[in-house]
């Protein structure tokens, strides 16, 4: 037996090493014929029932546990050797998880997560994702899932329409913004490569990509991976990449470098503050320079959706392609992106794979996801997505989206009405940024462990030019006022070395 505290209530567990000692079959799993595992019987499908009572279980929370995570040892005493050769039947594995594994890991759809980009699902996305994994669909090929390929091409022209992009435009989900942004800019790259081919122009020395000081990490990442340089350009004073900025850059480069730029890359909602890049102006600079644009959009660009937003992506509908993470602000589980292009074409002639077992799936009438981007092998995660939307409709989401905006601004001025609060930025979408007066880098973290200790909030520390910063990131349209409130009256107090308030 083992014990240990978890998420704050004191549990006893059978240990996987006495689980593993006894008869394996005692709910079907582990022992018998080679299609054990794979029988429909009553066994199974008592495994099965108890699966989906805790999947209910869960999704039936009116708030789902904060929780928080563990130390490697506590985690290797209470779950040690969990994998055996008689294993330790279905059953068993539902409750660790339950008792142990659950609780050691934060719940990103809490309304107090306000760290990084949280994730929000809807009841109808999370339900769903359970019917896409018990299909067992495959969403590489039109031949092997022409329905959900159907579907996921729904979406993605919604989004498409949304951002004021071609009727043609179209593309494919992956698994997130930095495989999203990497396939972009590999098409874009290939395709300055087969117009200069095409022309009988000689190749560049090396490809760039062009980004802003604020740029999310992937694009770096994507031009390492490319074998690429970044030119990165100064952001103006309110951190946002101006298109003037971009054309002055241009200038001052070298022949020879000015002729290997591959993309131009601007943010529709940087990670840190949630600003808009002056997306008309990049577009602008691209157009003149015979580049493609891209625009990452992973967490910010679903508030073009809402109406009284959309002057602020002007520009947008002059991308090459665009990203928006579906498990970020439209409330999809993870893991989704969608990467849209404006010609399609680009994006296939780019990605898509040949082999002798492969050419089957190419007629004039497929559209082949795996085409699109570096993958082969995927699931139709956009499936998820489409269901939410064809229940609640896109009105819910345009509702939720702009909730979340106006309540980063609500909390923005109660932040101004704090003497030792500064609001840094004021919030153009739901990222809302303030530092406390004479904090250091050590009162923030022992702040931050307090909250998540006594199950409060979930809320890290970010740095603004080397300087440590508090950061709220509002997504889940459960998230109150009153709960931002009680997170900033929280900073009024002291706290003692171990992180609890005095």
């Amino acid at each position: 037996m083992a014990s240990g505290d978890i998420g704050g209530r004191t549990m006893t567990i059978m240990a996987p090493w006495d689980l593993a000692l006894e008869h394996a079959d005692s709910d079907g799993i582990g022992q018998g014929d080679a299609g054990r595992m794979h029988a429909v019987d009553e066994k199974t499908m008592t495994m099965v029932r108890a699966v989906l009572e805790y999947a209910q279980q869960r999704m039936s929370y009116d708030s789902p546990p904060l929780d928080h995570p563990m130390r490697p040892s506590d985690l290797q005493r209470l779950a040690p050797n969990t994998i055996t050769g008689h294993g330790m039947g279905g059953i068993r594995a539902l409750h660790l998880f339950e008792d142990v594994i659950a609780p050691a890991c934060l719940s990103s759809d809490h309304p107090m997560y306000l760290s990084f980009i949280p994730s929000a699902p809807t009841e109808a996305s999370k339900a769903f994702d359970l019917v896409v994994s018990a299909s067992a669909l495959y969403g590489g090929s039109w031949l092997e899932g022409s329905g959900a390929v159907h579907l996921e091409n729904q979406v993605l022209a919604f989004l498409a329409h949304e951002f004021g992009l071609p009727q043609q435009a179209g593309g494919v989900f992956v698994q997130g913004g930095t495989i999203g942004n990497l396939s972009a800019l590999v098409a874009a790259r290939e395709t300055a490569r087969r117009q200069r081919r095409d022309s009988g122009q000689a190749m560049p020395e090396r490809w760039s990509i062009v980004c802003g000081e604020e740029s999310h990490s992937s694009i770096r990442s994507a031009a390492r991976v490319m074998d690429a340089d970044v030119i990165v350009v100064p952001s103006d004073d309110s951190g946002r990449l101006q298109g003037e900025r971009v054309r002055q850059t241009l200038a001052e480069l070298s022949p020879e470098k000015r002729d290997g730029i591959a993309a131009i890359v601007a943010c529709a909602g940087t990670t840190n503050f949630g600003l808009i890049d002056d997306l008309e102006g990049c577009a602008q600079v691209a157009h003149e320079e015979g580049v493609w644009f891209h625009v990452d959009g992973a967490y910010g660009l679903a508030g073009c959706l809402v109406p009284e937003l959309r002057s602020h992506y002007k520009g947008v509908e002059s991308a090459d392609s665009v990203i928006v993470d579906p498990h970020k602000w439209l409330f999809a589980p993870y893991d989704a992106c969608a990467l849209i292009y404006r010609d399609p074409e680009q994006g296939r002639l780019a990605h898509q794979q040949h082999a002798s077992y492969l050419e089957t799936l190419d007629t004039d009438q497929a559209w082949n996801p795996s085409d699109y981007a570096i993958n082969l092998t995927r699931r139709p995660r956009g499936l998820p997505l489409w269901f939410s939307l064809a229940a609640y409709g896109a009105d819910e989401y345009r509702h939720a989206i702009a909730t979340a905006v106006r309540l980063a601004q609500r909390i923005s001025e109660e932040i101004r009405l704090r003497p030792q609060l500064e609001l840094l930025r004021k919030p153009e979408l739901s990222v809302v940024v303030f530092r406390h007066e004479g904090w250091k880098i050590k009162d923030y973290e022992l702040w931050s462990q307090s909250l998540l200790d006594r199950q409060i909030a979930f809320v890290q520390p970010s740095f603004f030019q080397g300087e440590p910063v508090v950061r709220f990131a509002i997504i889940n349209p459960r998230t109150t006022f009153d709960q931002l409130v009680m997170v900033l009256d929280t900073m009024d107090k002291g706290f003692d070395g171990a992180g609890s308030a005095s």
